[in-house]
């Protein structure tokens, strides 16, 4: 189990990760619709990822 820290600190690895995706892909929409459609995956994948490292820190909190 990781400690708080670290979970604090992966948590906004990938929040920042998420939000780096999603500039992308509203960056290359209009010419690359399926690179944007990857990259918006990927945020949307970094982003679950972050609500469940958010989850376990509740429950590490409580």
């Amino acid at each position: 189990m990781k400690t708080i820290e670290e979970l604090k600190t992966r948590i906004k690895e990938l929040s920042s990760q998420a939000v780096k995706f999603s500039k992308k892909a509203t960056e290359v929409c209009l010419t690359d619709r399926e690179q944007a459609k990857q990259y918006r995956q990927q945020a949307k994948d970094a982003s679950k990822r972050s609500q469940v490292l958010i989850q376990e820190l509740k429950r590490q909190s409580v």
